[in-house]
């Protein structure tokens, strides 16, 4: 991969929707997560005002400290970061109380955490006028749709959403983020222990990027691995059970004739 072409790629990108948009910048969240890093420092190369928020919900100490690592080493190379750390544990607990708690399983209150990011950054999006970036990548969003619909799913652009997440990887190490963030096992964050999202998906990233490219281009699966074969069932079912998430909203389109 041609690293500096496809960061330029990205940046010019970045700078030409925000021009046409007529906002002023972009808003991050940062989690410090491998995804998050390469994007909030996408948007910082940019020149224009660059939001980054912390938003710990019970988030695990590493993921908070990796988190403000980043953000003072964002501080450090760019003078048009803000960052702002903002607890949004109390708020969850108040959904908490309100919430009848035969709805309160582990995977509904997870995704409701991540909706409540959602909903910070639009404030200080809609205040500030920014652009919200997404931090998802290709096989996060176009693969097994794992991100949380209405949450970190709920962007205004996504600039890495076209880059694999080994790509991702391979940027950040050529932009020089941070080694304990590149070191990390990916995780959503959304849990209250080290739940990574290998342990979650049952794949790894690697893995998941191979059945993504062999289902453009199938090949005898009687040839495959056990593995091989386990990992495909695994993208499959992910990606038809999330295919919700990638496509539009279904809309119920009226007959002409009813409406004369």
């Amino acid at each position: 991969m041609k690293s500096d072409k496809v960061i330029h790629h990205i940046v010019h990108w970045l700078s030409d929707y925000l021009l046409k948009s007529g906002c002023k910048g972009f808003v991050v969240g940062i989690s410090g997560g491998i995804d998050s890093a390469l994007t909030s420092t996408l948007c910082a190369m940019t020149g224009h005002t660059t939001y980054v928020l912390s938003l710990p919900i019970y988030q695990h100490q590493s993921h908070v400290n990796r988190a403000l690592e980043h953000a003072a080493w964002l501080k450090s190379k760019f003078t048009n970061i803000t960052h702002r750390d903002i607890e949004l544990t109390p708020a969850f607990e108040t959904l908490k109380k309100i919430f009848p708690t035969e709805v309160q399983d582990d995977l509904t209150m997870a995704n409701t955490r991540s909706r409540l990011r959602m909903l910070s950054l639009y404030v200080f999006a809609g205040h500030y006028k920014l652009l919200v970036a997404g931090t998802g990548n290709k096989v996060e969003d176009f693969g097994v749709g794992f991100y949380t619909k209405y949450g970190d799913g709920g962007v205004d652009i996504s600039p890495i959403a076209d880059l694999y997440k080994t790509q991702v990887y391979t940027l950040a190490r050529h932009l020089g983020i941070s080694e304990s963030i590149l070191a990390a096992p990916p995780s959503d964050g959304l849990y209250n222990d080290e739940y990574s999202d290998e342990d979650q998906i049952g794949a790894s990233y690697p893995e998941l990027e191979w059945a993504m490219e062999f289902e453009k281009n199938p090949l005898d699966e009687n040839s495959l691995t056990e593995r091989q074969k386990k990992v495909l069932e695994i993208y499959r079912k992910r990606h038809f059970a999330n295919k919700h998430k990638m496509e539009p909203i279904p809309v119920c389109k009226i007959p002409q004739e009813y409406l004369i």
